[in-house]
């Protein structure tokens, strides 16, 4: 058997400054801490984060990314991956991280002209192919994958990898739990799904909800397991009260293991294995509050009426010019 060994990690929401993130994290604290609690995973092969890595695009706050997960994997004999989010800032993104890939360049594949084309990337370890897209939406908060994003996905997938695919995703393809995250998933997970039907893909590594979260993603050839990690910046409350948001001291991350298991001359095994193991920890009051906030029912339409998706952007299926959207803050 092969297996596969992935920390994934998300939000960590790094600032280039010593601004405290929701006026209350420190980010960088925050991120030491939680890279320590993993400190006795043992051997990795992939340390993956999967978008949010920076809270305001800046150059600083991927160059401290870079450094400390850098060194954690290094240490664990781990390569780092990196994938877009609606907060990252592309240029930023690419002038210190590339691609988000081992080597990777800032040029973007064929079709994609210019600096502020869409982040994505392919890696092979250990026989699996590691593959992120970018779903963030410039200037929004919900997530889109564009039809040339798609097709350059397709063109990837066309031919098979030796174990099988693992893709990151920032923008989980799955429906949101907490009130404020209506509105702001991924808006066109339909076409994500007709583009991995009959696909190699394994497993699909998400962030954005700020909690664990393991379900399924249906496609017309089967079902694919997808794993939403906590989020490192504050754990969102799924039991605050409705139409509460509700952010808490928490932070964490997900070890996932895939695990190729041959046929046998008996006709069994030839399939995968995928074991998630979601770690949890509470954040100590030197770095962030207890509740970082809560936000009741009219505060949550408040800002879901400025962040989420416009009745126009549902209705293109995509972007739409900012003369009939709503102010592009995000959350």
């Amino acid at each position: 058997m092969t297996a596969l060994r992935i920390l994934h990690l998300s939000d960590t929401h790094l600032m280039g400054s010593e601004t405290l993130h929701s006026g209350a994290v420190d980010t960088v604290a925050a991120y030491t801490f939680i890279l320590e609690a993993f400190e006795n995973a043992g051997p990795l092969d992939v340390v993956v984060v999967s978008g949010d890595a920076s809270d305001d695009g800046s150059p600083a706050s991927y160059g401290t990314l870079r450094s400390l997960t850098g060194d954690f994997a290094a240490r664990h004999g781990a390569v780092a991956i990196y994938a877009m989010g609606n907060h990252d800032e592309r240029a930023g993104f690419r002038e210190v991280l590339g691609n988000g890939h081992p080597g990777g360049v800032s040029a973007s594949p064929s079709g994609y002209p210019g600096m502020d084309a869409p982040v994505v990337g392919v890696s092979e370890v250990a026989g699996y192919r590691i593959l992120t897209l970018d779903s963030s939406v410039p200037g929004r908060t919900h997530g889109f994958l564009d039809a040339a994003q798609l097709d350059w996905l397709r063109s990837v997938l066309a031919k098979d990898s030796p174990r099988g695919t693992v893709l990151v995703i920032h923008h989980p393809p799955v429906p949101p739990l907490t009130a404020l995250h209506q509105g702001i998933e991924l808006i066109n997970a339909p076409a994500l799904a007709q583009a991995l039907e009959g696909t190699d893909v394994l497993a699909i590594l998400s962030g954005h909800y700020h909690h664990h979260l393991m379900d399924m993603f249906n496609t017309d050839s089967g079902v694919i397991p997808v794993v939403v990690t906590d989020g490192v910046v504050n754990t969102n409350d799924v039991l605050a009260p409705p139409g509460h948001e509700r952010a808490l001291a928490g932070s964490g991350g997900t070890l996932v293991t895939l695990t190729s298991v041959p046929a046998t001359e008996h006709g069994t095994g030839g399939r995968t294995l995928l074991r998630s193991v979601p770690i949890h920890r509470a954040l100590p009051p030197a770095i962030t509050p207890a509740v970082v906030f809560d936000l009741g029912p009219d505060a949550v339409a408040g800002i879901s009426a400025t962040i989420a998706a416009t009745d126009a952007e549902l209705l293109a299926g995509g972007p739409v010019s900012q003369k009939t959207a709503s102010p592009t803050r995000k959350d």
